[in-house]
């Protein structure tokens, strides 16, 4: 092969040499793309610390070092270093495991150096490197076509195309594609990012990512919750002083009332729930590298897919044989053994491609006559491939020329059906006929390819064109790239989610019109995606090819396919299927909508729970009874409670309804009105019990006993909330049959912390309570459980009725 290649390279049969390739690599850099978009740790630290939560909780934590508190700031910035360590490791995770992707489409190269042949690692590629290219090889890097073949591309990572497309001298090889046919000899004209895939990769960085929703509404919320917390505890400080005289204490009882309000839970667990979402996905294949998109899937309205490799199997199979006043549809129900008037074409078809086929039509015409005909290069009398005339631009056509041992050499042709009935010199009405069945396949979206055959004498020297051969019409082939086998369900699943799914490709349902089609550039996918966008549309988009790069990062969700997707693909997509399991997609959609729905539900427990935290921290000023809570029992609810409970309401599987209703509104809040009404009205409830509680028990007990026990009640009333506000359209005897084994867990740690602080003599002490009796700890355990049946009431009453 290479002699007969240095017979038309001209100037570079020798290729670079070692010392001339070394400088050109050191002046125009590795033939990478997207290394400027990995992160190093420095800079996911940073981001993380420019987001508003962070900065409130080191302010907050900052204002407690400086009032003396250190207990108190120690808390709020071990916080801040959890958070930032689960966010840290997370987004570490994930650009190493992209690392790893990177791996699975990273070429290597065969080239010319000093006159010799060199495999080198596809990244060491330069420019004017001399390239050598056969079937399976991924192309490195774009290159011009010095001698060609019956050299074909599968360009579908750049157009979205399955069909092969056929490449003569002089044409473009570009980087990314594979080489399904023939070999090639190319000169490296452009590496890295100065090729067609870079171009569409640095074009990415001119669209911006999009914004979540819920974080502006969870900074609003907070910066809402932190005015009031800072004022009502100045509004605190100066009554406690105008009412008390005791200005310690004045500043003690604000610095209360801040910790109650200041809202650290709500970063703890919007971080929590979607870094656990992502390892939920993970464990599913699915890759989460932009945290905020697993918001958004529960949010989208539209899933544009791109047909080829994502939809489809990438992969052509033979779905229809047509012969003269004949048709054959081939599916699962087509008998093994073909007719046997069908044999004929299909064994030519075998014939007419390569031996060893890597382009997918040529294996699909393999398999179905392995599987369904007998082979015919069993064939004693067919033994050699002894020549073999090229598809060119003028006749898409091409024949090979089988030596037998016979008088007669079997020559094989396929190709586009009007280029092979000009081989056959058909008549007009046999053409006409020819031509009408081509298009009808063609109308039911079939790639329609020509056989014929023709008998050559074995004395006779071969024609210089494949013109010259009488050639046979033999019939139609008509091949389908199949769809992926999850892929029916999955769509279903969409509809019953109320999902509409877009297809977007090149390909155009009449082959025939294929011939001439133009294909969808990357351009043109961005455009749709942003037109769905200006409709006000939420869009997943689904691709694995370089055109899909753009489309991907401007949706609100980009899905690339792992396995076979490029790096830019990947880089530009929120998620990564690492298994390419288009219903995996379906899974990450549940999934987001089941994290959305448990993190409101949790978000209505913790609001909840801090109104009684809040007005046992006022209450007793206003009514000039001691304190009940102080910074170091607030700390404690924060620390131990509220954390412990989110994780229950994490594992929660959701509404039943989750996939068979319609996706939220994007004007849709986190927080209804309603569900703030509800969590107003447990936490009221819960704050006037547990302090007419108190007040009694200060008739009756010291203030240590009376404070212990009101603190245990108040516990277990907030534990108890658990179960109604897990989910909202349940019933009670329908939650108490559905207890998670999570659930379970965290009330018997609550349980055993309030034990331990309250009964146990050392810590209580620390607590400044005074141990508590079996029987008074029982009395708060069950003044909290009296709760249940209350809130549960209070749930029923504020539902809305649901329409039968």
């Amino acid at each position: 092969m290479n002699d007969t290649k240095q017979q038309d390279t001209g100037p570079f049969p020798a290729g670079l040499s070692s010392a001339t390739a070394a400088q050109r690599l050191q002046t125009e850099g590795l033939n990478e793309l997207g290394q400027r978009q990995r992160r190093a740790l420095f800079g996911i630290v940073r981001d993380v610390l420019k987001e508003p939560m962070f900065l409130l909780l080191l302010v907050a934590g900052g204002i407690y070092l400086i009032m003396g508190d250190r207990g108190e700031a120690l808390t709020l910035l071990g916080f801040v270093l959890i958070i930032m360590s689960v966010t840290v490791l997370q987004e570490r995770r994930t650009d190493n495991a992209l690392a790893a992707l990177r791996d699975l489409s990273s070429p290597r190269a065969l080239v010319m150096r000093d006159g010799r042949e060199v495999r080198i690692a596809g990244r060491e590629l330069v420019r004017e490197d001399c390239l050598l290219l056969a079937e399976g090889d991924r192309v490195p890097a774009d290159a011009r076509l010095l001698s060609a073949h019956e050299l074909a591309t599968d360009e579908s990572m750049l157009t979205g195309e399955s069909v092969a497309v056929s490449k003569a001298t002089g044409d473009t090889m570009y980087a990314g594609t594979l080489v399904v046919a023939g070999q090639g000899m190319a000169i490296v004209t452009a590496t890295g990012q100065h090729t067609e895939m870079g171009r569409i990769g640095q074009s990415l960085e001119e669209i911006s990512l999009q914004t979540s929703p819920l974080r502006e509404e969870m900074n609003r919320l907070t910066q809402r919750l932190a005015v009031i917390g800072v004022l009502l505890s100045l509004l605190l400080i100066a009554l406690f002083w105008w009412l008390r005289s005791g200005l310690l204490e004045g500043v003690l009882a604000g610095i209360g009332l801040a910790m109650a309000l200041l809202p650290q839970e709500f970063a703890v667990i919007m971080i929590v729930f979607f870094a656990l979402a992502a390892r939920r996905l993970a464990a599913a294949q699915v890759l989460t590298r932009r945290l905020h998109a697993i918001e958004s899937l529960g949010e989208t309205t539209v899933l544009c897919v791109d047909k080829t490799g994502t939809l489809t199997q990438n992969r052509m199979q033979v779905a229809a044989l047509s012969i003269p006043g004949q048709r054959l549809m081939l599916d699962a129900t087509t008998p093994t053994r073909l007719p046997e008037n069908f044999h004929e074409l299909i064994d030519y078809a075998v014939l007419a491609s390569e031996s060893q086929p890597h382009d997918p039509m040529e294996k699909a015409f393999h398999q179905l006559s392995g599987m369904r005909s007998p082979r015919t290069d069993s064939d004693p009398d067919l033994r050699v491939l002894a020549r073999e005339y090229e598809l060119t631009p003028g006749l898409l056509a091409m024949s090979h020329v089988w030596r037998s041992s016979q008088a007669h050499d079997i020559v094989a042709a396929k190709g586009a059906p009007e280029a092979v009935a000009l081989l056959c010199q058909l008549s007009n009405e046999q053409q006409r006929q020819a031509m009408q069945e081509a298009e009808s396949l063609a109308g039911l979206g079939l790639r329609v390819i020509a056989v014929a055959k023709a008998l050559h004498p074995a004395t006779q020297p071969w024609p210089d064109h494949q013109r010259e051969f009488q050639f046979e019409w033999l019939g139609l082939a008509a091949l389908a790239d199949p769809l992926r086998l999850e892929v029916p369900d999955a769509m279903a699943q969409c509809m019953r989610a109320g999902i509409r799914v877009v297809m977007i490709t090149g390909d155009h349902p009449q082959t025939a019109a294929a011939i001439a089609r133009h294909r969808v550039k990357p351009e043109q996918k961005l455009a749709l995606v942003e037109a769905l966008k200006a409709q006000q549309e939420v869009v997943a988009m689904t691709g694995d090819g370089v055109n899909d790069a753009p489309a991907l990062k401007a949706a609100h969700i980009g899905i690339a396919m792992g396995q076979r997707g490029t790096d830019v693909a990947r880089e530009a997509a929120s998620l990564v299927l690492l298994h390419d399991d288009f219903a995996s997609i379906i899974e990450a959609i549940r999934m987001g909508r089941r994290t959305y729905a448990n993190m409101r539900q949790a978000m209505v427990y913790t609001l909840a729970v801090h109104v009684p935290i809040a007005g046992l921290a006022m209450l007793p000023v206003l009514f000039g009874l001691p304190l009940l809570l102080t910074p170091l029992h607030i700390a404690f609810l924060e620390l131990v409670i509220d954390p412990a409970c989110s994780l229950v309401f994490e594992a929660e599987a959701g509404p039943a309804d989750l996939m068979s209703s319609p996706p939220r509104s994007t004007r849709e809040t986190l927080l209804s009105r309603r569900q703030v009404l509800h969590s107003l009205v447990y936490g009221s409830l819960t704050t006037l019990v547990v302090f007419l509680l108190y007040q009694q028990m200060l008739g009756l007990f010291d203030h240590g006993i009376a404070r212990a026990v009101a603190f245990v009640m108040l516990v277990t009333a907030n534990a108890a909330l658990i179960l109604p506000a897990r989910q909202a359209d349940r019933s009670g005897k329908k939650m108490l049959s559905q207890v998670t084994p999570t659930t379970l867990w965290v009330v018997a740690v609550t349980a055993t912390a309030l034990w331990l602080v309250t009964c146990w003599a050392p810590l209580a002490a620390a607590f400044r309570f005074e141990s508590l009796s079996t029987m008074q700890w029982m009395t708060g355990v069950a003044g909290g459980l009296v709760m249940l049946p209350v809130f549960e009431l209070t749930k029923y009453l504020i539902q809305p009725v649901t329409p039968r």
